[in-house]
Protein backbone atom coordinates (compact mmCIF):
# COMPACT_ATOMS: atom_id res chain seq x y z
CA UNK A 1 0.00 0.00 0.00
CA UNK A 2 1.13 3.58 -0.71
CA UNK A 3 2.83 4.85 2.46
CA UNK A 4 2.55 8.59 1.78
CA UNK A 5 5.03 11.45 1.96
CA UNK A 6 4.77 11.90 5.76
CA UNK A 7 5.57 9.03 8.14
CA UNK A 8 4.30 9.33 11.70
CA UNK A 9 3.83 7.09 14.76
CA UNK A 10 0.22 6.18 15.49
CA UNK A 11 -0.18 9.05 17.93
CA UNK A 12 1.22 11.42 15.32
CA UNK A 13 -1.69 10.61 13.02
CA UNK A 14 -4.09 11.31 15.91
CA UNK A 15 -2.47 14.71 16.52
CA UNK A 16 -2.55 15.48 12.78
CA UNK A 17 -6.25 14.62 12.69
CA UNK A 18 -7.02 16.89 15.66
CA UNK A 19 -5.07 19.76 14.13
CA UNK A 20 -6.70 19.43 10.71
CA UNK A 21 -10.20 19.15 12.13
CA UNK A 22 -9.52 22.10 14.42
CA UNK A 23 -8.80 24.26 11.37
CA UNK A 24 -12.26 23.27 10.08
CA UNK A 25 -13.81 24.21 13.43
CA UNK A 26 -12.05 27.59 13.32
CA UNK A 27 -13.30 28.15 9.77
CA UNK A 28 -16.89 27.42 10.78
CA UNK A 29 -16.96 29.56 13.92
CA UNK A 30 -14.99 32.51 12.50
CA UNK A 31 -15.99 32.59 8.84
CA UNK A 32 -19.43 30.97 8.61
CA UNK A 33 -20.83 31.82 12.02
CA UNK A 34 -19.44 35.09 13.33
CA UNK A 35 -18.59 36.70 9.99
CA UNK A 36 -21.10 35.49 7.43
CA UNK A 37 -24.19 34.72 9.53
CA UNK A 38 -23.97 37.51 12.11
CA UNK A 39 -21.56 40.12 10.70
CA UNK A 40 -19.88 40.42 14.09
CA UNK A 41 -16.55 41.07 12.37
CA UNK A 42 -15.05 41.80 9.00
CA UNK A 43 -12.47 39.51 7.41
CA UNK A 44 -9.84 40.56 4.91
CA UNK A 45 -9.69 38.87 1.50
CA UNK A 46 -6.78 36.61 2.43
CA UNK A 47 -8.37 35.19 5.60
CA UNK A 48 -11.84 35.06 4.07
CA UNK A 49 -10.78 33.11 1.02
CA UNK A 50 -8.56 30.74 3.00
CA UNK A 51 -11.56 29.77 5.15
CA UNK A 52 -13.82 29.41 2.10
CA UNK A 53 -11.29 27.17 0.38
CA UNK A 54 -10.69 25.06 3.47
CA UNK A 55 -14.42 24.54 4.08
CA UNK A 56 -14.87 23.55 0.42
CA UNK A 57 -12.11 20.96 0.79
CA UNK A 58 -13.26 19.52 4.11
CA UNK A 59 -17.05 19.90 4.43
CA UNK A 60 -18.74 20.41 1.07
CA UNK A 61 -20.96 23.06 2.69
CA UNK A 62 -22.24 26.05 0.73
CA UNK A 63 -21.79 29.37 2.54
CA UNK A 64 -25.21 30.75 1.60
CA UNK A 65 -26.97 27.61 2.80
CA UNK A 66 -25.17 27.55 6.14
CA UNK A 67 -25.74 31.25 6.85
CA UNK A 68 -29.40 31.13 5.82
CA UNK A 69 -30.20 28.08 7.94
CA UNK A 70 -28.45 29.53 10.97
CA UNK A 71 -30.18 32.90 10.64
CA UNK A 72 -33.54 31.14 10.42
CA UNK A 73 -32.65 29.18 13.54
CA UNK A 74 -32.24 32.46 15.45
CA UNK A 75 -35.37 34.01 13.95
CA UNK A 76 -37.57 30.96 14.68
CA UNK A 77 -35.75 29.49 17.68
CA UNK A 78 -37.57 26.70 19.56
CA UNK A 79 -40.62 26.89 17.29
CA UNK A 80 -41.82 24.33 14.73
CA UNK A 81 -40.13 26.48 12.05
CA UNK A 82 -36.72 26.15 13.73
CA UNK A 83 -34.64 23.91 11.41
CA UNK A 84 -33.03 22.00 14.28
CA UNK A 85 -34.51 22.56 17.73
CA UNK A 86 -34.17 19.58 20.12
CA UNK A 87 -37.00 21.10 22.14
CA UNK A 88 -39.29 20.47 19.17
CA UNK A 89 -37.70 17.49 17.39
CA UNK A 90 -36.12 15.70 20.32
CA UNK A 91 -32.47 15.51 21.33
CA UNK A 92 -31.66 12.24 19.56
CA UNK A 93 -32.88 13.43 16.17
CA UNK A 94 -30.79 16.61 16.31
CA UNK A 95 -27.70 15.09 17.94
CA UNK A 96 -27.39 12.11 15.62
CA UNK A 97 -29.28 13.38 12.58
CA UNK A 98 -28.48 17.08 12.58
CA UNK A 99 -26.77 16.86 9.20
CA UNK A 100 -29.92 15.45 7.62
CA UNK A 101 -32.00 18.30 9.06
CA UNK A 102 -29.45 20.71 7.56
CA UNK A 103 -29.66 19.10 4.12
CA UNK A 104 -33.46 19.14 4.19
CA UNK A 105 -33.59 22.83 5.12
CA UNK A 106 -30.99 23.70 2.47
CA UNK A 107 -33.52 22.61 -0.14
CA UNK A 108 -36.09 25.11 1.15
CA UNK A 109 -36.04 27.87 -1.49
CA UNK A 110 -37.91 30.29 0.78
CA UNK A 111 -35.26 29.94 3.51
CA UNK A 112 -32.48 30.61 1.02
CA UNK A 113 -34.23 33.67 -0.42
CA UNK A 114 -35.24 35.18 2.92
CA UNK A 115 -32.15 34.50 5.01
CA UNK A 116 -29.31 33.93 2.55
CA UNK A 117 -28.56 37.56 1.66
CA UNK A 118 -25.09 39.08 1.80
CA UNK A 119 -23.09 35.87 1.32
CA UNK A 120 -20.32 35.48 -1.31
CA UNK A 121 -21.61 36.13 -4.81
CA UNK A 122 -18.45 36.09 -6.92
CA UNK A 123 -17.21 34.00 -9.86
CA UNK A 124 -15.71 31.29 -7.64
CA UNK A 125 -18.94 30.84 -5.75
CA UNK A 126 -21.02 30.55 -8.93
CA UNK A 127 -18.61 28.41 -10.97
CA UNK A 128 -16.81 26.28 -8.39
CA UNK A 129 -17.78 26.30 -4.71
CA UNK A 130 -21.56 25.98 -5.15
CA UNK A 131 -22.01 23.82 -8.29
CA UNK A 132 -19.08 21.54 -7.40
CA UNK A 133 -19.36 21.60 -3.61
CA UNK A 134 -18.61 17.86 -3.36
CA UNK A 135 -15.49 18.06 -5.52
CA UNK A 136 -13.52 19.68 -2.72
CA UNK A 137 -13.84 16.76 -0.31
CA UNK A 138 -12.81 14.36 -3.10
CA UNK A 139 -9.66 16.43 -3.66
CA UNK A 140 -9.05 16.41 0.10
CA UNK A 141 -9.17 12.60 0.09
CA UNK A 142 -6.45 12.45 -2.55
CA UNK A 143 -4.35 14.98 -0.64
CA UNK A 144 -4.67 13.07 2.64
CA UNK A 145 -3.69 9.78 0.98
CA UNK A 146 -0.74 11.44 -0.75
CA UNK A 147 0.48 12.94 2.53
CA UNK A 148 -0.23 10.18 5.04
CA UNK A 149 -0.66 6.98 3.02
CA UNK A 150 -3.68 4.98 1.94
CA UNK A 151 -5.05 3.74 5.26
CA UNK A 152 -4.05 6.61 7.58
CA UNK A 153 -5.03 9.15 4.93
CA UNK A 154 -8.45 7.57 4.43
CA UNK A 155 -9.07 7.49 8.19
CA UNK A 156 -7.98 11.11 8.65
CA UNK A 157 -10.21 12.16 5.74
CA UNK A 158 -13.19 10.32 7.26
CA UNK A 159 -12.68 12.16 10.54
CA UNK A 160 -12.46 15.48 8.67
CA UNK A 161 -15.69 14.82 6.79
CA UNK A 162 -17.61 13.72 9.89
CA UNK A 163 -16.20 16.27 12.32
CA UNK A 164 -18.39 19.27 11.49
CA UNK A 165 -21.66 17.34 10.96
CA UNK A 166 -21.28 15.75 14.40
CA UNK A 167 -19.87 18.57 16.51
CA UNK A 168 -21.58 21.54 14.87
CA UNK A 169 -24.83 20.16 13.46
CA UNK A 170 -25.24 17.58 16.23
CA UNK A 171 -23.65 18.62 19.51
CA UNK A 172 -24.01 22.42 19.32
CA UNK A 173 -27.51 22.41 17.83
CA UNK A 174 -28.58 19.50 20.04
CA UNK A 175 -26.89 19.55 23.44
CA UNK A 176 -26.43 23.33 23.15
CA UNK A 177 -30.23 23.67 23.39
CA UNK A 178 -30.82 20.91 25.89
CA UNK A 179 -28.19 20.65 28.63
CA UNK A 180 -25.64 22.88 30.35
CA UNK A 181 -25.52 26.09 32.34
CA UNK A 182 -27.03 29.48 31.46
CA UNK A 183 -25.54 32.89 32.14
CA UNK A 184 -28.47 34.68 30.55
CA UNK A 185 -32.22 34.12 30.67
CA UNK A 186 -32.67 34.26 26.90
CA UNK A 187 -36.10 33.43 25.50
CA UNK A 188 -34.84 30.15 23.97
CA UNK A 189 -33.40 27.02 25.59
CA UNK A 190 -29.77 27.71 24.66
CA UNK A 191 -27.13 26.65 27.17
CA UNK A 192 -23.38 26.78 27.62
CA UNK A 193 -22.10 23.22 27.35
CA UNK A 194 -18.69 23.95 28.89
CA UNK A 195 -17.01 27.17 30.06
CA UNK A 196 -13.88 26.34 28.05
CA UNK A 197 -14.56 26.68 24.32
CA UNK A 198 -11.61 24.86 22.80
CA UNK A 199 -12.72 21.64 21.07
CA UNK A 200 -15.56 23.32 19.15
CA UNK A 201 -13.86 26.68 18.75
CA UNK A 202 -15.81 28.54 21.45
CA UNK A 203 -19.21 27.39 20.23
CA UNK A 204 -19.54 25.52 23.52
CA UNK A 205 -20.63 28.91 24.95
CA UNK A 206 -23.95 28.73 23.14
CA UNK A 207 -26.16 30.53 25.66
CA UNK A 208 -23.77 33.49 25.61
CA UNK A 209 -24.07 33.54 21.83
CA UNK A 210 -27.88 33.52 21.81
CA UNK A 211 -27.94 36.32 24.37
CA UNK A 212 -25.69 38.49 22.19
CA UNK A 213 -25.88 36.99 18.71
CA UNK A 214 -23.88 39.73 16.98
CA UNK A 215 -20.95 39.58 19.39
CA UNK A 216 -17.63 38.40 17.94
CA UNK A 217 -16.64 37.20 21.41
CA UNK A 218 -18.56 34.27 22.91
CA UNK A 219 -16.99 34.16 26.38
CA UNK A 220 -18.55 36.39 29.04
CA UNK A 221 -17.51 35.37 32.55
CA UNK A 222 -13.92 35.60 33.81
CA UNK A 223 -13.59 31.80 33.92
CA UNK A 224 -14.82 31.25 30.35
CA UNK A 225 -12.43 30.85 27.42
CA UNK A 226 -13.29 31.22 23.74
CA UNK A 227 -10.45 30.03 21.51
CA UNK A 228 -12.25 31.42 18.44
CA UNK A 229 -11.99 34.89 19.96
CA UNK A 230 -8.25 34.33 20.48
CA UNK A 231 -7.86 33.55 16.78
CA UNK A 232 -9.92 36.61 15.82
CA UNK A 233 -7.72 38.87 17.95
CA UNK A 234 -4.61 37.41 16.29
CA UNK A 235 -6.12 38.03 12.86
CA UNK A 236 -7.00 41.57 13.93
CA UNK A 237 -3.43 42.24 15.11
CA UNK A 238 -2.16 40.98 11.74
CA UNK A 239 -4.55 43.33 9.94
CA UNK A 240 -6.61 40.44 8.53
CA UNK A 241 -9.81 41.10 10.51
CA UNK A 242 -11.76 43.88 12.21
CA UNK A 243 -14.10 43.31 15.13
CA UNK A 244 -17.37 45.19 14.75
CA UNK A 245 -19.21 44.33 17.94
CA UNK A 246 -18.89 42.44 21.23
CA UNK A 247 -21.36 41.95 24.07
CA UNK A 248 -21.77 45.13 26.16
CA UNK A 249 -20.14 45.28 29.58
CA UNK A 250 -22.61 46.49 32.22
CA UNK A 251 -21.88 50.09 33.21
CA UNK A 252 -23.02 51.69 36.44
CA UNK A 253 -22.85 55.40 37.14
CA UNK A 254 -24.24 57.67 39.83
CA UNK A 255 -27.81 57.23 40.99
CA UNK A 256 -30.07 59.26 38.69
CA UNK A 257 -32.75 61.27 40.44
CA UNK A 258 -34.85 61.24 37.25
CA UNK A 259 -35.69 58.08 35.31
CA UNK A 260 -35.40 59.27 31.73
CA UNK A 261 -34.94 57.93 28.21
CA UNK A 262 -31.22 57.38 28.82
CA UNK A 263 -32.02 55.17 31.80
CA UNK A 264 -34.47 53.17 29.69
CA UNK A 265 -31.92 52.70 26.91
CA UNK A 266 -29.25 51.60 29.39
CA UNK A 267 -31.57 49.05 30.99
CA UNK A 268 -32.57 47.60 27.61
CA UNK A 269 -28.92 47.46 26.53
CA UNK A 270 -27.91 45.63 29.70
CA UNK A 271 -31.15 43.68 30.00
CA UNK A 272 -29.50 40.31 30.68
CA UNK A 273 -27.46 41.73 33.52
CA UNK A 274 -30.59 43.46 34.83
CA UNK A 275 -32.54 40.20 34.82
CA UNK A 276 -29.67 38.22 36.37
CA UNK A 277 -29.39 40.70 39.25
CA UNK A 278 -33.16 40.73 39.71
CA UNK A 279 -33.20 36.93 39.92
CA UNK A 280 -30.62 37.11 42.70
CA UNK A 281 -32.94 39.42 44.61
CA UNK A 282 -35.84 37.06 43.98
CA UNK A 283 -33.82 34.10 45.26
CA UNK A 284 -32.78 36.02 48.37
CA UNK A 285 -36.43 36.64 49.18
CA UNK A 286 -37.19 32.98 48.44
CA UNK A 287 -34.53 31.97 51.00
CA UNK A 288 -36.21 34.10 53.64
CA UNK A 289 -39.71 32.85 52.79
CA UNK A 290 -38.70 29.16 52.80
CA UNK A 291 -38.09 29.41 56.54
CA UNK A 292 -41.29 31.37 57.21
CA UNK A 293 -43.38 28.88 55.23
CA UNK A 294 -41.65 25.97 56.97
CA UNK A 295 -40.71 24.25 53.72
CA UNK A 296 -38.32 21.30 53.97
CA UNK A 297 -35.05 21.11 52.02
CA UNK A 298 -36.59 19.29 49.04
CA UNK A 299 -39.47 21.75 48.79
CA UNK A 300 -37.07 24.67 49.09
CA UNK A 301 -34.90 23.40 46.23
CA UNK A 302 -37.98 22.87 44.09
CA UNK A 303 -39.23 26.39 44.80
CA UNK A 304 -35.89 27.94 43.84
CA UNK A 305 -35.89 26.01 40.57
CA UNK A 306 -39.48 26.96 39.76
CA UNK A 307 -38.74 30.64 40.34
CA UNK A 308 -35.82 30.48 37.92
CA UNK A 309 -37.81 28.88 35.10
CA UNK A 310 -40.28 30.35 32.68
CA UNK A 311 -43.68 29.44 34.12
CA UNK A 312 -44.85 28.19 30.72
CA UNK A 313 -42.06 25.58 30.72
CA UNK A 314 -43.06 24.09 34.07
CA UNK A 315 -45.12 20.92 34.22
CA UNK A 316 -48.69 21.26 35.45
CA UNK A 317 -47.94 19.89 38.97
CA UNK A 318 -44.98 22.30 39.22
CA UNK A 319 -47.13 25.25 38.17
CA UNK A 320 -49.68 24.28 40.78
CA UNK A 321 -46.99 23.94 43.45
CA UNK A 322 -45.55 27.36 42.61
CA UNK A 323 -48.99 28.96 42.63
CA UNK A 324 -49.67 27.45 46.06
CA UNK A 325 -46.45 28.90 47.50
CA UNK A 326 -47.06 32.33 45.95
CA UNK A 327 -50.55 32.35 47.46
CA UNK A 328 -49.01 31.90 50.91
CA UNK A 329 -46.34 34.60 50.50
CA UNK A 330 -47.36 38.13 49.54
CA UNK A 331 -43.72 39.32 49.31
CA UNK A 332 -42.65 36.50 47.02
CA UNK A 333 -45.80 36.82 44.93
CA UNK A 334 -45.26 40.54 44.40
CA UNK A 335 -41.60 40.21 43.41
CA UNK A 336 -42.34 37.27 41.13
CA UNK A 337 -45.12 39.19 39.36
CA UNK A 338 -42.95 42.28 38.96
CA UNK A 339 -40.37 40.22 37.08
CA UNK A 340 -42.80 39.85 34.18
CA UNK A 341 -43.47 43.59 34.20
CA UNK A 342 -39.73 44.25 34.13
CA UNK A 343 -38.99 41.94 31.19
CA UNK A 344 -41.86 43.52 29.25
CA UNK A 345 -39.63 46.58 28.87
CA UNK A 346 -37.44 44.78 26.33
CA UNK A 347 -39.84 42.17 25.02
CA UNK A 348 -41.01 42.55 21.44
CA UNK A 349 -44.17 44.60 21.54
CA UNK A 350 -45.99 47.44 19.82
CA UNK A 351 -45.40 49.80 22.76
CA UNK A 352 -43.88 53.15 21.87
CA UNK A 353 -40.72 54.53 23.44
CA UNK A 354 -42.78 56.93 25.54
CA UNK A 355 -45.02 54.12 26.77
CA UNK A 356 -42.00 51.99 27.74
CA UNK A 357 -40.49 54.92 29.64
CA UNK A 358 -43.71 55.44 31.54
CA UNK A 359 -43.83 51.70 32.39
CA UNK A 360 -40.27 51.87 33.71
CA UNK A 361 -41.02 54.94 35.85
CA UNK A 362 -44.08 53.24 37.29
CA UNK A 363 -42.16 50.02 37.94
CA UNK A 364 -39.40 51.83 39.86
CA UNK A 365 -41.99 53.80 41.85
CA UNK A 366 -43.77 50.56 42.81
CA UNK A 367 -40.46 48.97 43.82
CA UNK A 368 -39.46 51.93 45.97
CA UNK A 369 -42.87 52.01 47.68
CA UNK A 370 -43.11 48.21 48.15
CA UNK A 371 -41.56 48.03 51.60
CA UNK A 372 -39.44 45.12 50.37
CA UNK A 373 -35.77 45.86 50.99
CA UNK A 374 -34.50 43.83 48.04
CA UNK A 375 -36.80 45.64 45.62
CA UNK A 376 -35.82 49.02 47.00
CA UNK A 377 -32.12 48.18 46.60
CA UNK A 378 -32.69 46.91 43.08
CA UNK A 379 -34.55 50.06 42.05
CA UNK A 380 -31.47 52.08 43.03
CA UNK A 381 -29.34 49.84 40.83
CA UNK A 382 -31.70 50.46 37.90
CA UNK A 383 -31.17 54.18 38.35
CA UNK A 384 -27.39 53.63 37.99
CA UNK A 385 -27.30 51.80 34.65
CA UNK A 386 -25.50 53.81 31.97
CA UNK A 387 -24.94 53.39 28.23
Amino acid sequence: MFSGLIHLPWWGYVVATLLLTHVSIAAVTIFLHRYQAHRALELGQVASHFFRLWLWLTTGMVTKEWAAIHRKHHAKCETPDDPHSPQIRGLNQVLWGGVFLYVRESRNADTMARYGHGTPDDWLEHHLYTPFHKLGIAIMLLVDIALFGALPGALIWTAQVLWIPFWAAGVINGIGHYWGYRNFASADASSNILPWGILIGGEELHNNHHAYATSAKLSNKWYEFDVGWLYIRILEILGLARVKKIAPTPKLGIIRSTVDATTLQAIITHRYDVLAKYMKSLQRIAGEEIGKLKLDARQGRALRRWLGEDAAKLLTPEQEGLASVLKESDRLSQVYAMRSDLTALWARSAASHEQLLKQLQEWIHRAEQSGIAQLEEFSLRLRRYAV
